[in-house]
């Protein structure tokens, strides 16, 4: 126990595994904690001495399931192992830590295989911010800077859209400004970890760089003249040398990447948008983007896939490289689906090479990096026969490593054991002394016979055996009635009841030459697969830019295979800034309805630019398609952006930079956000944010407060669009004041979603036609909703009252910049009799009696 307190003492935020024999132990408070979490059984020991100690445990061939659920759960885990055999030490056995992992270094075979794991860090020199990150489990590593006043509330949306599992930075330094977030960004869940400062210090976190990837300068890299930059990165290297054993080979490059030269999606348009989870709790992964799209057959390609789908190019020659290559796929069926069968077989390379690198790779491991490798060739071939610049280029990066398949075809057994204990996993012919070893172990059971046989001769003991158990090793075992035939030369171990156990010389010898030879194999096959284990690692970046080319390959087959099956078609780019969309689809809508076999999905229509038509203002009932419109416009950009075909006729458009999207109602109490705070403070980014080249979704701006507040800042939100931004924007909205605006403003054109009106209620045409809605039809859909007869009725016939007496906002606004005179009236409906007498009234030719007789006579009206 003092022992563990030790050991513990070094790692104290870490759950500690404290190997004793075939467990793992827990003790005090990790017990606790373990036991809680992974719903196992909680003891103690030294109870005899008054303070029992908690203690709980787990097997430790199966720890790895364990550790993973803690890992998920946020927890860091410490694995303290023996270092030294039990059986040999004649004291207490010697334990170390061999590896510290943590929710941002997990690197395991329980990790979601279709998204990275990053460990991050944030790093501050004055105004700028310096953000890096590793996924340990597949060696990608990338690191940016961001500079201004602004700088913390960008590194908070490249969290939120990143989504790190840990987060690394200077103790003195808080991560967040918790007060100034509160109504920011939505809420980012991962593990932070301080660290002490000087880790960050540039004139020790600069040199771990460089020495890490063996260079004098990081210009190579693009971190040259970026300190904030470059330290992020040593603080990610420092961490993870600090926790983990192995070399680090497969983290062989480093990125610097600018947040501009993607498409910007922020954590808001990602979670309206659903591109990579449901928007709402319960809704299953169907409803994503990512899912509708992924028919990857590779996890290298399933991460891939999602990181294009989050980061669209703004570069239109690497979109039209992409494009070009799902062309040349889509045209080519038989090599398509020739080329997908070659990578199915193909396991996840990157993270077979980080085990092997981090030395967990067990003998398995290695055999299906073998056996993924052995699909290259095929893949390889296919691609050989194709067109263009991009499937050439990824023909000559994938590598086949004959040479490293071969060594390990050779050396492993085709079915090795999980374990080293049980032997048999170097192949016959690899080791001549390991080959000896086995000899002599495999011909222990004759020589045994033999010796057996021989003293039956001897001694005229017929019933002789020659046993062996852990505890006495080998021994004869003669019957009591037969124990006067026992030779002098016999030592006697032990008496049973019916018989006595005897050793001799001979065969104390022959089982320690056995049991020595047990050990030697044992030892011997451990150091041969390290040695192999060791060259695998040193061709990590061969590996690892295979597996690059296969994740791109399988990204750009799934594209064009999606394209063929979804009848997708070419977007075209152009810089006249224009958005064209024909026939365009909703790409998740419409493949949950052929799986359902529902109704057909209705195409639309849809034209911006950047002079007549920047604006659209969509008017229609609910149920009608307003939502469905607008979200498939921004899916259709960002497909054509991250190199797909798009769900459309015929698509054109101009490179965009970012999509904003405003929809739906969220509250977020937790942090006093109110629904309509929440509304406002998305609003407002995209307000601040937005430029000519944005794409911008806005959903019922306004609903959320008192009608004429809400319609107030509706109207006002796109005059400032329409002067300022100048933004592509689709603007859905239930106020029918505001189409008005596009009698005033020059951009602003009016569509609306179409519906039949019938004697049983209402028909959704689903179809988006010019021109504003004539009403909303709100009640007939309450109708459909199923509310009941009396409330609808009733509901008919206030509305008839409101409507005769509701005067249009249009007599009351006119669009900002208008040169007029007139004032907002109350809008609220008015007496038509008590305005006529006003419009009447002459101030000027009144007396003061006259008016104070006519201000009575109006409120007593009113009255």
């Amino acid at each position: 126990m003092r022992q563990y307190a030790a050991i513990k003492q070094q790692h104290p935020e870490a759950l500690l595994f404290f190997r004793l024999g075939d467990f793992y132990e827990m003790f005090y408070e990790d017990a606790v904690v373990a036991a809680r979490e992974l719903q196992i059984t909680l003891t103690s020991r030294h109870k005899e001495s008054g303070t029992p100690v908690p203690m709980c445990g787990v097997p430790y061939h199966s720890a790895e399931t364990y550790i993973a659920r803690l890992i998920r759960k946020g927890y860091k885990v410490a694995v303290c192992d023996q270092m030294e055999d039990a059986r040999a030490a004649k004291k207490l056995v010697r334990r170390e830590v061999t590896r510290v992992i943590t929710p941002g270094t997990a690197a395991d075979q329980a990790l979601d295989s279709g998204e990275n794991n990053f460990l991050a860090a944030v790093a501050r020199a004055g105004d700028v911010v310096g953000f890096a990150a590793l996924d340990l489990s597949t060696g990608e590593f990338r690191a940016t800077e961001f500079r201004g006043p602004d700088a913390a509330q960008r590194v908070e949306e490249e969290l939120a859209q990143m989504r790190p599992r840990e987060v690394l930075f200077a103790s003195s330094l808080p991560l967040f400004d918790r007060q100034a977030r509160a109504g920011s960004a939505p809420e980012i869940r991962l593990t932070e970890t301080p660290l002490e400062d000087w880790v960050f210090a540039p004139d020790y976190a600069v040199p771990l760089v460089e020495n890490h990837f063996g260079v004098l300068s990081l210009e190579g890299y693009g971190l040259a003249g970026r300190a904030a930059a470059a330290a992020a990165a040593g603080a990610v290297l420092h961490y993870v040398r600090a926790t983990q054993r192995g070399s680090l080979d497969h983290v062989d490059r480093i990125g610097f990447y600018e947040r501009h030269d993607a498409m910007v999606l922020d954590a808001v348009t990602v979670r309206n948008l659903e591109l990579v989870e449901p928007l709402f709790a319960g809704a299953g992964q169907e409803v994503t983007l990512l899912h509708a799209l992924d028919q990857t057959v590779t996890a290298m390609g399933k991460r891939l896939l999602r990181a294009w789908l989050l980061r669209p190019s703004l570069d239109t020659t690497e979109i039209e490289r992409r494009l070009d290559a799902v062309e040349a796929l889509l045209r080519d069926t038989v090599g398509r689906e020739e080329l997908r069968r070659a990578l199915d077989g193909i396991l996840d390379l990157e993270r077979l090479l980080s085990r092997v690198t981090l030395e967990t790779a067990n003998p398995r491991d290695v055999l299906a990096l073998a056996a993924s490798l052995a699909r290259v060739p095929g893949a390889r071939a296919v691609l050989e026969r194709q067109p263009g610049e991009r499937l050439a280029a990824l023909h000559q990066q994938m590598d086949e490593l004959a040479d490293l398949r071969a060594r390990i075809e050779q050396t492993l057994v085709p079915e090795p054991p999980l374990s080293f204990a049980d032997g048999g996993v170097i192949a016959p012919g690899v080791d001549a002394a390991l080959d000896e070893l086995r000899g002599l172990s495999r011909n222990s059971k004759q020589h045994v016979a033999r010796i057996e046989e021989r003293e039956r001769k001897r001694t005229g003991i017929q019933s002789l055996k020659v046993k062996f158990n852990s505890v006495f090793g080998y021994y004869l075992e003669i019957s009591k009635p037969n124990l006067h035939l026992v030779p002098a030369d016999y030592d006697r171990k032990q008496t049973l009841v019916n018989a006595e156990r005897f050793t001799t010389p001979e065969l104390k010898e022959y089982e320690a030459k056995i049991l020595d030879a047990q050990e030697k194999i044992v030892e011997l096959e451990r150091r041969l697969f390290q040695e192999l284990r060791t060259a695998v690692a040193a061709e990590a970046r061969r590996i690892r830019q295979t597996a690059l080319a296969v994740a791109e390959v399988d990204v750009l087959a799934n594209l064009a295979h999606l394209a063929a099956s979804c009848g997708y078609t070419r977007p075209r780019l152009d810089d006249s800034g224009d958005l064209e969309i024909v026939a365009g689809r909703h790409a998740v809508i419409e493949q949950l309805e052929l799986e359902a076999g529902t109704e057909r999905f209705v195409p639309n229509d849809l034209y911006l630019n950047a002079t007549t038509q920047a604006i659209l203002v969509v008017t229609g009932p609910n149920m009608g398609g307003k939502s469905t419109y607008l979200r498939q416009a921004a899916l259709i950009v960002l497909l054509a952006q991250m190199g797909s075909f798009v769900p459309a006729r015929a698509a054109r458009l101009g490179v965009m930079d970012r999509i904003f999207t405003r929809i739906g109602a969220s509250d977020n109490l937790a942090r006093g956000r109110s629904t309509f705070m929440v509304e406002m403070t998305e609003t407002a980014a995209i307000l601040h944010t937005a430029t000519p080249r944005s794409l911008v979704l806005l959903d019922e701006i306004g609903r959320g407060t008192a009608t004429y507040d809400g319609l107030a800042i509706a109207w006002a939100a796109v005059e400032y669009l329409h002067a300022r931004t100048r933004a592509k924007t689709l603007f859905a909205t239930h106020y029918h004041e505001l189409t008005e605006l596009a009698e005033h403003l020059s951009g602003v054109k009016n569509y609306h979603v179409s519906v039949k009106e019938s004697a049983g209620g209402i028909v959704f045409l689903r179809k988006v036609e010019p021109g504003a809605a004539d009403r909303s039809y709100g009640i007939e859909v309450a109708k459909l909703a199923g509310l009941p007869a009396e409330v609808v009725q009733r509901a008919r016939e206030v509305l008839a009252e409101h409507e005769t007496a509701e005067h249009r906002l249009g007599d009351h606004l006119t669009a900002s910049g208008e040169a007029t005179a007139r004032q907002l009236t109350i809008f609220s409906p008015v007496d038509s009799e008590l305005v006529e007498r006003l419009r009447q009234a002459d101030p000027d030719q009144m007396t003061p009696r006259q008016a104070h007789d006519l201000l009575y006579e109006l409120k007593k009206k009113m009255e």
